[in-house]
């Protein structure tokens, strides 16, 4: 007996249709801007990019009260916030956000991923939080407004990208512990390298057990700041050991892989299957994660999601029974892991043995810089 898969709200709302960017291009109005970057000044920094270093010339924005819902949609000069000492998000963390990327295409084009899952993944993380909805037709205005506005900052160097992240915040200003009354909702933009200062190198990664980054019933699948700040503390006691990343463990039984500080984990086993984390609550519903699932057996991979318990892993380390361990994210695409260690010892992975790693981020890739055809319907043009 079969049963049929029943898709998660998210991946349902992230399925439905979105306007094109000719039919909403304008509903983010463009401001005029006093001071844009000379092109010299442009030029300078698009010679050295790095990762969420530099900013485009604008930002977009707009606001929500309750009488009004979301108005005030503009394209802006991009600038300092001006906040009241008491706005809200400054006291009780009331903000959610999102990370995608628009990619240049040979013949000039400019191209973002997946916006669909990223609109209705920041709707997601909203319920969690208890903020309005932004609807998909406004997210995606607001990425074509703020891409078309600042172009000539999506940089076509190869593996070069236009990072743009949209986010959300309380800016209501009280001293009380409750839903706000006001929110602001913006995007700004980075013509940015790769997120490893280092480049596509392996990782070697520090088995967390002494902190966990959420908790059942916590807010481990929204996409929300405090979630990034309880990695923080690991990651600085592990960069100061010397290693690249922190792997945190389930806060329930301390004994199954949750994700790392800020990316997914894959597994990828000698038998051909591809293993990551099922989705408990506590883990972030990636992205790429999604991506890599839906391409794997493309690539002759059996995708499974299960719980993963970390004695398997080094077991199947030490044993061979795990070829390849990887993080993904939209920021670093995929990077392999070299090694885990914990206070139990060292687990190394011979990555130049790596058959699948490469094959998958490529893949992903040349989907998104349009190499290959999008069998998927992901891509959407911007201009």
């Amino acid at each position: 007996m079969t049963t049929s898969y029943t898709p998660t709200a998210l991946e349902t709302a992230a399925a439905a249709p979105l306007p094109g960017a000719d039919a909403v291009a304008d509903e983010f109005v463009r401001q005029q801007h006093p001071n844009p970057a000379t092109p010299e000044e442009r030029k300078e920094k698009m010679d050295k990019l790095l990762f969420g270093k530099d900013y485009s010339d604008f930002q977009a924005h707009a606001t929500w009260t309750a009488e009004e819902g979301w108005h005030n949609k503009v394209i802006e000069p991009y600038g300092a916030l001006s906040l009241d000492p008491a706005t809200s998000v400054l006291h009780y963390g009331q903000e959610i956000f999102e990370g995608l990327k628009a990619y240049r295409h040979e013949d000039g084009s400019i191209w973002t991923f997946r916006p669909s899952y990223n609109a209705a993944r920041l709707n997601y993380s909203a319920d969690r939080l208890a903020i309005p909805h932004l609807s998909h037709e406004d997210f995606v205005a607001s990425l074509v407004g703020l891409v078309r506005a600042d172009s000539e900052w999506v940089p076509s160097v190869p593996g070069s990208s236009f990072y743009l992240r949209p986010f959300t915040f309380a800016s209501e200003a009280f001293l009380g512990v409750r839903a706000a009354a006001q929110y602001e909702y913006m995007v700004i933009g980075s013509p940015s390298g790769p997120y490893f200062e280092h480049g596509f190198q392996p990782i070697n990664v520090w088995v967390e057990r002494e902190y966990h980054r959420a908790g059942p019933g916590g807010m481990g699948d929204a996409k929300t700041g405090g979630n990034y700040a309880s990695s923080l503390l690991p990651k600085v006691k592990a960069h100061g050991a010397g290693f690249d990343e922190v792997l945190f463990l389930d806060a329930a039984t301390d004994t199954n892989l949750d994700e790392l500080g800020g990316m997914n984990v894959f597994v990828v086993m000698a038998d051909g299957s591809f293993k990551t984390p099922k989705l408990t609550g506590n883990i972030l519903p990636g992205v790429t994660r999604d991506s890599l699932l839906t391409v794997a057996p493309d690539l002759g991979l059996k995708p499974i999601e299960r719980p993963i318990s970390l004695e398997e892993v080094t077991t199947g380390i030490t044993t061979g029974a795990i070829r390849e361990l990887f993080a993904c994210g939209t920021a670093a695409v995929i990077t392999p892991i070299r090694s885990l260690k914990n206070e139990s010892g060292e687990y190394v992975i011979d990555v130049d043995k790596a058959t699948h790693t490469i094959p998958l981020r490529n893949h992903l890739l040349d989907i998104q810089y349009g190499r290959i055809a999008d069998s998927h319907g992901w891509m959407q043009q911007v201009c």
